[in-house]
């Protein structure tokens, strides 16, 4: 008996260790607001510093081949917070104004819709949000009932960096907060910062996921008369404020991961930064080289964005994986690793990015990408890419030779275009009707954005 006693208290012990060793990690998502592919270090620029970011990339997995769900703020963070293609659940537009024949009740993101903070809840975890949602304004969509435990932010799709007023709408809203009485801003970007530093100091001693939502670099540009000077040299007065505006983003992502190192929790912490979309070149001074396009569109410009994980504790820093990903992976991968068990009720169009990067898996996790804004679709096998348009012929680019999508071959593969248009438009007719829809102006002005002409390589240092 006492033999039977002995083991059975040496497993349950090794059974404690072993759940002591696993202990699953803390989520932080670090989103960038309309950030351009090349206006950070780690991508190439020299003219705007940014150590933090890329010491972030440098010490974790950098993905060359990042992608979001759409080209436009709204409907991407619809897909990254619930790991569903939000054109599968009627998300097709950008979150705007109601259009007459819809109703407004449902202009937001499905209340059917599990977010990640709804799904890691019922695992043990905390969840805040830290900035800005753009998924919906009326009550029920509020992040406080789409499974975020705490909120400091606004609801809307971006904010005055300095001022906001008692009765204001839009981007002089006043903060919300269900915490505490928020403090009258400072600068935003400082403000998300230490409100994630003090989220983090909350929480250290339960597993938590921290939506850190930044809207820098998106309009109004706005910087501080210290970030200003320290990029004086650039003559062009719209990219000096856009730098310094990255700049204020690095000095925060450098405050967050203080903040982990400060409270014993950067080891088992996965750190996720990305852009919401690329950089809108035509309003915020942004650059997406060596990609064409902009957001708003589904040149490689508007999709293809910074995307790197660390986790120290699981991950070798320095990796480069340069097979697609999507942003649609974040919530599986997240929420497998906090101990959820993956159904097929589920629908997830992501996968649990981890067996990939670790090489237990050694196919991609994706066999081929599928987007859907508006006027345009696209699709993505391997280095095949087409764009379907109204007003014109397939664009098809080979991306292993033409990276900056300069050299349509539609015609000189048409086995391809057919191919890839029937793939595309039978995808394309199983979709939902859009839940709501923007003002019909943003399709024109879409359509001639696939016109202009983008920057594809790097500025110099002025």
């Amino acid at each position: 008996m006492q033999k039977i006693l002995l083991t059975l208290t040496i497993s349950l012990c090794a059974l404690i260790a072993g759940a002591g060793q696993s202990k699953p990690p803390n989520f932080i998502l670090i989103v960038a607001d309309d950030l351009g592919f090349a206006d950070l270090g780690f991508n190439g620029s020299t003219q705007i510093k940014t150590p933090n970011i890329d010491q972030l990339a440098n010490s974790g997995v950098r993905f060359t081949e990042g992608y979001v769900s759409s080209a436009v703020c709204s409907p991407s963070r619809a897909g990254f917070l619930t790991g569903i293609n939000q054109v599968e659940f009627g998300y097709d537009n950008n979150l705007g104004g109601n259009q007459p024949g819809f109703d407004p009740q449902f202009l937001g993101l499905p209340l059917g819709q599990k977010t990640i903070a709804d799904r890691l809840k019922p695992l043990g975890y905390t969840s805040g949000l830290i900035g800005k949602w753009h998924l919906g304004y009326e009550d029920h969509f509020h992040p406080l009932k789409r499974g975020f435990d705490e909120f400091w932010g606004y609801t809307g799709g971006g904010h005055d960096y300095f001022t906001s007023s008692p009765n204001g709408k839009g981007y002089q809203a006043l903060i919300e907060c269900n915490y505490k009485q928020p403090e009258p801003i400072t600068y935003i970007t400082d403000d998300k910062g230490n409100e994630c530093v003090a989220f983090i100091e909350r929480h250290r001693n339960e597993p938590f996921f921290l939506f850190a939502s930044f809207n820098a670099p998106h309009t109004p540009l706005q910087a501080t008369e210290e970030d200003l000077a320290l990029y004086s040299h650039i003559t062009d007065p719209k990219r000096r404020t856009y730098a310094a505006m990255i700049h204020r983003l690095d000095v925060n992502v450098g405050k967050i991961l203080a903040a982990l190192e400060q409270n014993g929790l950067r080891e088992n912490t996965l750190i996720v930064f990305i852009s919401d979309n690329g950089g809108p070149t035509d309003s915020n001074a942004s650059i997406n080289a060596p990609y064409n396009g902009q957001k708003g569109i589904l040149l490689e410009g508007g999709i293809h964005v910074p995307f790197v994980m660390n986790w120290p504790a699981q991950l070798t820093a320095g990796q480069v994986y340069n097979k697609p990903v999507s942003s649609l992976d974040l919530a599986p991968t997240f929420y497998t690793l906090a101990g959820g068990a993956i159904t097929e009720e589920d629908t997830f169009s992501g996968v649990n990015l981890l067996p990939y990067i670790l090489g237990d898996k050694l196919d991609g996790p994706h066999q081929e990408l599928k987007w859907r804004f508006t006027i345009s679709a696209a699709i993505r096998e391997g280095n095949w890419k087409l764009i379907r348009l109204p007003d014109r012929l397939p664009l098809l680019y080979d991306l292993s030779s033409d990276i900056s999508e300069q050299k349509n071959v539609a015609l000189e593969h048409l086995d391809k275009t057919k191919e890839l248009l029937q793939k595309l438009g039978n995808w394309d007719v199983q979709l939902p009707h859009p839940v709501f829809l923007e003002g019909a102006v943003w399709k024109q002005r879409q359509l001639g954005l696939y016109d202009r002409v983008y920057q594809l390589m790097q500025p110099g240092t002025e």
